[in-house]
């Protein structure tokens, strides 16, 4: 192993330069058009699955009962977003998946740094926490309303635990993975144990911890349905199950594009707080 290849990770001036140049080079060769264009190839097939059911029922080959086409479903958001009731649901939907993905998330690194550095925390905490993994998100609602009522608490809690699992899993499993070749050149380079957490152990997990993270960020929006179940007179969630009770599909579809837009703008704005962290990474998929 070379020492310009590790030089990144243990923060040494040799081959910093050449890095630096590197990433210069490969933001000059990706110009601004090529993000956008991404974007909109990334619409084409929603937008064209949409644009064909829209012509099918307006040419009268679908009767658009259960499944309105895309004008009847704009119409109902708009007409949500005028009265306001669209703005109430979606800040009450975001303030408890905020909550519970920070709660979840904290508790999750936590929780994955401790069994994926301490081998006797592993082999006592790993084997329950697997196991609490595979219990449904529905079987924790009656638990929690016994507990904690049916106020916002239990649906918080709900959605923590849901962040909580991808997160402890993908901390520990990227600590785990940890090349032991990059601890012994720190050992050799006579790092303290603070520099060799700082230099070597936190640059490689960092990757694995931020994919975690964005997973962890989508099953909060997944188990808030699930706590918008117990009890709750605001939320997306709560549009759903009343669109359902009431017979109205054009409902539960508007509620559901508004679930994807929040999921996917949450998402873009993870990733926008975290890129920072990665700058040094040198990925293949930056210059494709």
């Amino acid at each position: 192993m070379s020492t310009g290849s590790i030089s990144p990770a243990l923060g040494l001036d040799a081959g910093s330069s050449v890095a630096e140049s590197g990433r210069g080079a490969r933001s000059r060769a990706r110009p601004a058009w090529r993000h956008g264009g991404r974007f909109v190839l990334g619409l084409l097939i929603p937008l064209g699955l949409a644009l064909g059911w829209e012509l099918a029922t307006r040419a009268g080959l679908a009767q658009g009962r259960l499944l309105p086409p895309p004008s009847r479903v704009l119409g109902t958001l708009l007409t949500l977003a005028q009265s306001g009731d669209l703005w109430v649901h979606v800040r009450a939907t975001l303030t408890r998946v905020a909550l519970g993905f920070l709660g979840g998330a904290a508790f999750g690194i936590l929780a994955g740094a401790l069994t994926g550095t301490l081998p006797l925390a592993r082999h006592l905490l790993d084997p329950g926490l697997q196991a609490l993994r595979a219990v449904p998100s529905l079987a924790w609602v009656p638990l929690f309303i016994l507990w904690l009522g049916i106020l916002e608490t239990p649906k918080v809690v709900l959605i923590a635990v849901g962040v909580f699992f991808p997160v402890y899993g993908g901390v520990s499993g990227a600590i785990a993975s940890v090349d032991r070749k990059l601890v012994e050149v720190g050992r050799i380079f006579r790092l303290s144990r603070l520099a060799l957490a700082r230099r070597i152990l936190l640059p490689a997990v960092l990757p694995g911890t931020i994919v975690s993270l964005r997973t962890g960020l989508g099953l909060g929006f997944l188990f808030v349905v699930a706590a918008e179940l117990m009890g709750a007179s605001e939320g997306l969630g709560y549009l759903l199950v009343e669109g359902q009770q009431f017979g109205k599909p054009d409902q539960i579809l508007a509620a559901i594009l508004a679930f994807a837009v929040l999921g996917k703008l949450a998402d873009a704005l993870l990733v926008a707080l975290t890129r920072p962290l990665l700058r040094w990474q040198d990925v293949s998929r930056d210059v494709l």
